[in-house]
């Protein structure tokens, strides 16, 4: 009686996962929501990075987990190898973005192809496989309604996914994204022209040409400081000083601002693995779509009965990671100097607190049926 009432206090409650995960998919949503633009000119801070990546890791290792978890209890009544194959993918996903984000944050490179891709492929490989062993150990008695909307999902990935990896189609979407910087540029272009094809600035401008050929004579008297002194007089706006400092050897301004030069191994992996780049992408491309069709097929087979809403949850965390991988494609390849942290990325939180939650809720529920059989067993008897 002790070990079995000491057994489950050593986990938390289902109440109590599922509470978690949904605190930690909303405090994503909202750091996504708040922090996700970055200013104009400026680039997304580096803290931000951290804190994507800290979301995504803490949502996959949290599900596999719990899916490990269900791999070492006898009593799951969908199979112990379909939740071993989940989370395995799980763990390889979490692997993969360490490796990614080492690669991209850490090293400041944009590689065609990490070392982080090969545990995402891996990842694929082992949601692909544990989900299709929970869909055959389930009798598929679809209705034709049921395999309609099966292969109009299917149609829908595949044209998305041609969208998606070609460039040609890619181009009208992309022109109208860029139109709204175009139109902010342009009018920044015009009110400089108009001013200089005024004549009254022509005529003011030799007024202030005896100014600057009198300031040029303190730098003169000063040769100690020609360098620093003459860039600022003698140009009011901020582009002047800019290329003027370089030219007299102030090395310090800029050398702070370069980053250091990645390792040479890094560079040598990154031409050793380049070649991959389109092999890659075909296999994350009909990836997507295989887990798109498996999780429809998975929704519609367990749409009923007591385990339908842990699976529901596995089949919506595929829907999430579809999502999300669809957009960090389409960005990747229509959208130039595109930096990985955008709104749509929560989607691969998403998909972790959804595994980790139906994970969760498949554990209570085969504990209960057994709790059930057993304690029939034992009015019977």
């Amino acid at each position: 009686m002790d070990k079995s009432s000491s057994s489950p206090k050593s986990f938390p409650s289902v109440q109590t996962i599922v509470l978690a995960e949904i605190v930690l998919a909303v405090l994503a949503l909202l750091f996504f929501l708040l922090f996700s633009v970055p200013l104009p000119g400026q680039d997304r801070p580096l803290w931000y990075s951290i804190g994507t990546t800290a979301f995504e890791e803490i949502a996959y290792f949290v599900a596999a987990w719990l899916c490990f978890r269900n791999w070492r209890s006898p009593q799951i009544v969908s199979g112990r190898n379909v939740w071993l194959c989940i989370g395995l993918g799980l763990l390889f996903y979490f692997l993969g973005g360490l490796l990614f984000f080492y690669w991209e944050t850490i090293l400041g490179q944009e590689a065609d192809v990490s070392p982080g891709d090969f545990f995402y492929i891996l990842t694929y490989i082992f949601l692909i496989v544990g989900i299709v062993l929970a869909v055959a150990s389930r009798r598929l008695n679809l209705e034709l309604w049921q395999w309609g909307v099966v292969t109009v999902i299917a149609a829908i990935s595949i044209v998305i996914a041609w969208f998606v990896s070609s460039p040609v189609s890619g181009s009208m979407p992309q022109a109208l994204l860029m139109q709204p910087v175009a139109a902010q540029t342009a009018p920044a272009t015009k009110p400089t022209a108009k001013p200089t094809a005024k004549p009254g600035v022509l005529k003011a401008s030799p007024k202030s040409a005896p100014a600057v050929k009198a300031k040029p004579a303190v730098p003169v008297a000063s040769p100690s400081a020609p360098a620093v002194i003459a860039p600022v007089p003698t140009a009011g706006e901020k582009k002047a000083p800019a290329e003027a400092v370089p030219g007299n050897q102030t090395v310090p301004v800029p050398a702070a601002e370069q980053k250091a030069p990645p390792p040479e191994w890094v560079l040598a992996l990154e031409e050793t693995l380049k070649p991959l780049k389109p092999y890659v992408n075909g296999y994350y491309i009909v990836c997507d779509v295989l887990l798109l069709i498996i999780a429809t097929t998975l929704l519609l087979a367990f749409w009923g009965g007591r385990f339908a809403q842990s699976w529901r949850m596995i089949a919506a965390a595929a829907f999430s990671l579809y999502i999300a991988d669809i957009w960090f494609k389409y960005t990747t390849t229509h959208l130039a100097n595109y930096q990985s942290g955008g709104f749509l990325e929560v989607f691969w939180v998403f998909s972790g607190v959804l595994f980790g939650i139906g994970a969760a809720l498949e554990h209570d529920l085969s504990s209960r049926a057994r709790s059930r059989t057993g304690g029939r067993r034992r009015a019977s008897s």
